[in-house]
Parts: C-alpha cells; sequence; structure tokens
C-alpha cells in the first residue's frame, strides 16, 4: 500500500463534497449540488463512497453497493469508479481496488463486480491489469419512454 495515501470510507460531509467533486468528472451530466442529491438519495438504498486521499485531497472515489443475486451470490458491486484527471497515474485507482477487495471480503462477499462503457479503453487495460475477468457483455434499453 502507498503510504502517502489512504484509503477509506467517506464519512463525512467534506469527504461527500471532496467525492462529488471528482465524481463529477466520470458523471458530467450532473452539476455539483445534483449529484450530492443523487448520493444522498442513494446512500438511503446502501450506496458508499470509498475515497482516497492525497495530502489531505481526495483523488479517487469509488460508489459501491452490497447485495445479492442468484447468480453470484453476495457481491460487491462498483456503480462509479474515477481517478481525479489531475492526478492519475499516482496509483490511486490500483490502491481504491485493492481496498475494495479487501472491504468485500471482509463483508462476506463471494464477487467484486462492475460494468465500464464501451468507449473507456484506458480503464479497461486498468482493469485487466487488476485482475478483473471480462465476464460478458452489459445491455440496456436506454429510453423507456419511447
Amino acid at each position: 500500500m502507498n503510504k502517502t495515501m489512504k484509503v477509506r470510507l467517506a464519512s463525512t460531509e467534506e469527504d461527500l463534497l471532496q467525492a462529488a467533486k471528482v465524481l463529477l468528472q466520470l458523471r458530467p451530466q450532473y452539476d455539483l449540488p445534483a449529484i450530492l442529491a443523487q448520493i444522498s438519495k442513494q446512500q438511503e438504498a446502501g450506496y458508499q463512497l470509498a475515497i482516497v486521499e492525497h495530502n489531505n485531497t481526495v483523488i479517487c472515489a469509488a460508489g459501491f453497493v452490497i447485495t445479492e443475486k442468484l447468480a453470484w451470490g453476495k457481491y460487491l458491486y462498483v456503480d462509479d469508479l474515477v481517478s481525479d484527471e489531475h492526478s492519475r497515474s499516482l496509483g490511486a485507482g490500483k490502491e481504491i481496488i485493492t481496498w475494495l477487495k479487501h472491504f468485500a471480503r471482509e463483508q462476506g462477499c463471494r464477487e467484486l463486480h462492475l460494468d465500464s462503457g464501451m468507449q473507456r479503453k484506458d480503464a479497461h487495460r486498468f482493469y485487466d491489469r487488476e485482475g478483473f475477468d471480462r465476464t460478458g457483455y452489459h445491455f440496456a434499453v436506454i429510453n423507456l419512454e419511447d
């Protein structure tokens, strides 16, 4: 583990604010008040945020849930994972993945899952290096209003 980085669950309003600013780089469809409101709403359903701090600044955030499915048993699912664009290649992504794997095991999870957009080739190479298997395709009907 990189001694200059600290990985932990976000626990304060300041943690959430800093994490939200990083998450906006992945979720630009939100503004800051809207993403904070959405995080709060999702937290009511079990959403948690892990953060990586470096020099007292959040440089990486991962939003996740722990749940169960017939297919996988109890598992941790990463909804959102992003390193600050100005802090990439410092090892924060590796730190948070290592932390998520450990946390998942502590919680009795059998697996860790995430989806990644088809266009995110750099992220895919990172997940490959971190030991993720490419296990399938994700299909979605994007607009049910049509």
